[in-house]
This record gives C-alpha cells, structure tokens and sequence, in this order.
C-alpha cells in the first residue's frame, strides 16, 4: 500500500511545475509486478491529474493578478496561443512533457471549462499511463 502513495506522489509531483519522472517509477512498478497494473495505472492517473489541476489553477490565479501577453516567455505564450486556437481539446496533450504543464497552466489562465478540462485532462494522462504499462508488462 505504501508503494501506492510513493506513485501517487510521485504522479502529483510530475504534473505540476517541478519536475519528476513518474513514467519510471510506473514502469518499475509494473515490471516488478508490485501492485496489480489496474491500481498503478489508476493511483498515476489520479495524481497526475490532480497535479495538472494544482497547475490549471496556477494559471486561474496568475490570470487575477497579471496579464497574460506581458508575463509569459516563448515557451508558455506558444501553449496560451495554442490552447485559444484549441480551447479545452489542447488539454488531451497535458501529458505532453515540458509542454504538458504549460497548457494545463494556460487552461487555467484563460478560465477554461473546469470540469471539461478535467475530463480531458484525465484522458490524456490516463492514455500515457495505459502506454507505458504496457510497454513495461
């Protein structure tokens, strides 16, 4: 059980702005056949998306106070320019490395639909996990 906490934080703390490497200790975990795969992929999941929320609502926040063309560097202002030309369907790419975290943040800093988001945003990591439990079964 204390193995689905180490995931679980390890999955939160990869979604948000620090980094982490939460498909290694899945595909570990699977490897070794520690806990069923349906609770690995499913504690992942959870965190992650939890952890891509914290980071949605980063960006809700950060758009009370700032402006969003005067704040953000290229990197962000490519994925705030991507998620106005895609809206909520740019979320399903939060699992995206580097890139990921800055559409859940730019989701957030343009008031995307919260439980759209999400839906979306859970998807998209649950196909990740999916993927890399599969690779390492």
């Amino acid at each position: 059980m204390l193995e689905l906490w180490g995931l679980f934080v390890s999955a939160f703390i990869s979604s948000t702005i620090a980094p982490g490497g939460s498909e290694a200790v899945l595909a570990y975990m699977v490897a070794e056949k520690v806990q069923p795969i349906v609770w690995l992929v499913s504690v992942a999941t959870v965190g992650n998306t939890l952890g891509a929320l914290t980071t949605w609502w980063l960006g809700y926040m950060a758009a009370k106070k700032y402006p969003v063309e005067t704040v953000l560097d290229k990197n962000k202002q490519r994925a705030l320019n991507w998620v106005k030309r895609w809206g909520n369907w740019s979320l399903l790419f939060s699992w995206l490395p580097v890139v990921g975290d800055a559409l859940c943040f730019a989701g957030g800093w343009l008031k995307l639909p919260l439980f759209f988001s999400v839906g979306l945003i859970f998807i998209g990591k649950l196909f990740r996990y999916v993927m890399v439990a599969y690779w390492f079964v």
